[in-house]
């Protein structure tokens, strides 16, 4: 890559992950992760693959999938946050 990814992919692209992340947990919560750990060990490995190719031109968008993966709560509540601090009244 040579450039930036447009800042509206880079948003569904975080929230995407963040979705995926946050079944992960839930399932992993419910005792169901086990039956389906290969197959989420190999979307880490290519969100990995995807988030170190991307970090060279963008760091930020490499960091912020990394978050939404490991920890889509967190990841989105900053998002939440940063939307709200965003709609306030200047």
């Amino acid at each position: 890559m040579t450039e930036k990814v447009p800042a509206e992919i880079a948003c569904v692209l975080v929230e995407f992950v963040e979705k995926v992340g946050l079944l992960r947990r839930d399932m992993q919560q419910k005792k169901e992760l086990e039956k389906y750990e290969a197959r989420m060990q190999r979307i880490e490995q290519k969100l990995s693959a995807l988030a170190q190719r991307i970090s060279p031109d963008d760091p930020a968008l490499a960091k912020a999938l990394r978050t939404a993966w490991q920890l889509p709560a967190r990841s989105l509540a900053f998002r939440n946050a940063a939307h709200q601090k965003d709609g306030e009244p200047g």
